[in-house]
């Protein structure tokens, strides 16, 4: 009898998912040798947003988390999302970088490496495919499911031929955003074993309630694999619950043969870990939302799409960018909502709601999507969107890392000047991460604390106050008290940078400082970029509204800004 196979997905998937990727290595360690007796088909534990979580807010190192879930996971494959050319960040790097990523991340204890690109683009998925392969490790090749007018079975059947033809182990039907029904599920899987000979795997999340049906389908029609998570953190946008799912197949031709009392135990962890990240928990995560079959949204961007309008302070227009959503995607020409092209589709509805004025915000990402940098797109970009982006440039056609020179030599040189290697890798997280690694990598970011959650026995509580003045030695300084990740921390003292002056540049956005393009003295014109503003995950040029001369600056790279605070004056 075949068994049905099962992923876990609860040390990396499941708490992007559910707690915005906020999981502590610390927490995974004492389980994993439990994890590692149920006999899964692998613990997908590495890639998608953990590397740029650990640096960004927790203030550990993604290598060292996986040595360490190596060194106690003996016998289960570990599993890791890569995004193609992208690898683990949110742009294409260049062919050396993908090759050394790949190498490194395979010698550092990645068995499997599941292989996506997020807009089904094939060339973008070569080179990370052929050097897994020559590193000796089990290529797991991705299609990115949606649905849309140009999105039909044969097409995901051609991908998935192609992929198997490039010498890819095993297959994986990525449905990011829970849309696939048990129909369709049934009919894919069905077409796939009948054309490919390779296992296929069904990856799926609850957001539309649909995806434990959608498994039984899929079993129905062969699938070799499917992707769960444990019940602490398992549902809303999140996968179907590793536990009801061995549950439900018991007794039947798709058995998993997997241990119910110990998968039992190691849920009893997981609640507990779910109460200790409880504060970081969006109730709007935890929900079914049949929203998503009108507006396509995948899990993991859910809970981020919440904490970028908490950000901004926008919570309120969260309806209004879920209606915009689906506009954008369609102008874009249809790409799958999945990193990085979720942020792509989800930053620029957010920019077009929270600006009230659509596309008058285009960040740099956006750019180069509709200028082809991040591939060949789904259907065409609409016309009239090119024409507002691109202006008389022309988009490109071919491979979109064709175009980028090597960089490894470069960036390996700007890491040893900066002092910030102390062992190889350390090079790669700062070739992805230039504007955060520094930081992290110099010992000088700090764990984001977790509050710990207070039960108010229903009372109303009064807001606190977030902003105060105080006032040092004379000097006027603005303290804020802002959300990171559902924790309080405060925000470093800053001289106060006045709200309305003559000739000011203001932030449109919360954002951190990227980079100042000018100087004190310089002349500037109308137009000009004159500061990046990393907001959203995304870079957003700061344009002058007027030309003239740069008579202050009050803002530091590095530095964070709200929306409205003063950057500069120019008059």
């Amino acid at each position: 009898m075949a068994l049905v196979k099962l992923t876990d997905t609860t040390l990396r998937d499941a708490h992007q998912s559910l707690i915005a990727t906020r999981m502590r290595t610390r927490d995974m360690l004492p389980i994993a040798e439990k994890m590692d007796d149920v006999g899964f088909f692998s613990l997908e534990v590495w890639g998608g947003a953990t590397f740029d979580s650990s640096i960004r807010y927790l203030n550990e190192d993604p290598w060292d988390r996986l040595r360490a879930l190596k060194k106690a996971i003996t016998k289960t494959p570990l599993q890791m999302l890569l995004r193609g050319q992208n690898l683990v960040g949110y742009r294409h790097y260049s062919d050396d970088i993908v090759v050394k990523f790949v190498e490194h991340a395979a010698e550092s204890g990645i068995d499997i490496f599941r292989i996506f690109d997020a807009v089904n683009d094939i060339r973008n998925m070569e080179v990370s495919i052929k050097t897994a392969k020559r590193v000796g490790a089990h290529v797991q090749g991705t299609v990115c499911y949606t649905i849309s007018p140009v999105h039909p079975i044969p097409l995901y059947v051609k991908m998935a031929k192609e992929l198997e033809e490039m010498g890819c182990d095993s297959l994986c039907i990525k449905d990011m955003a829970g849309l696939i029904s048990p129909q369709n599920a049934y009919d894919l899987v069905r077409a796939l074993k009948e054309e490919i000979s390779i296992p296929v795997d069904l990856h799926s999340h609850c957001t539309s309630g649909m995806a434990p049906m959608s498994y039984l389908y899929a079993c129905q029609a062969g699938i070799d694999v499917l992707d769960t998570a444990f019940s602490p953190f398992a549902w809303g946008t999140s996968q179907p619950p590793t536990e009801t799912m061995v549950a439900a197949l018991r007794g039947t031709p798709y058995d998993t043969g997997l241990d119910l009392i110990l998968l039992t135990e190691i849920k009893k962890y997981f609640e507990d870990m779910k109460e200790k990240y409880r504060s970081i928990l969006d109730p709007i995560s935890e929900r079914i939302d049949t929203n998503v079959l009108k507006y396509q949204i995948p899990g993991g961007m859910l809970s981020n799409l919440v904490s970028q309008l908490k950000e901004q302070n926008a919570l309120d227009k969260y309806e209004a960018v879920l209606a915009e959503m689906p506009r954008v995607r369609e102008e874009l020409g249809y790409p799958p909502l999945v990193t990085p092209t979720s942020q792509i589709v989800g930053t620029q509805a957010v920019l077009n709601v929270l600006m009230g004025e659509r596309y008058k915000v285009i960040p740099k990402e956006v750019k180069d999507y509709v200028k082809g940098l991040y591939g060949r797109t789904p259907a065409p970009v609409s016309k009239e969107i090119v024409e507002k982006v691109l202006g008389k440039e022309k988009p490109i056609t071919c491979r979109p890392a064709d175009l980028l020179p090597p960089e490894l030599d470069k960036v390996t040189k700007e890491a040893l000047a900066l002092g910030i290697v102390k062992k190889p890798e350390d090079i790669l997280t700062y070739a992805l991460y230039p504007a955060i690694a520094p930081k992290f990598l110099r010992g000088e970011a700090k764990e984001e604390t977790l509050e710990a959650p207070k039960p108010n026995n229903g009372r109303s509580v009064e807001p606190l106050p977030t902003e105060f003045k105080v006032e040092v030695d004379g000097d006027l300084f603005n303290v804020k008290i802002i959300s990171a990740g559902g924790a309080l921390s405060v925000r470093s003292a800053e001289t106060e940078r006045p709200k309305v002056m003559d000739g000011a540049i203001t932030a449109s956005m919360q954002g951190m400082v990227l980079k100042i393009k000018v100087k004190k003295g310089d002349q500037v014109s109308k137009g000009d970029a004159v500061i990046v503003l990393e907001a959203m995950k995304m870079e957003n040029n700061i344009h002058a509204p007027h030309g003239g001369a740069v008579k202050d600056i009050f803002v530091k790279e590095g530095g964070t800004v709200s929306a409205g605070d003063v950057l500069m004056v120019v008059g």
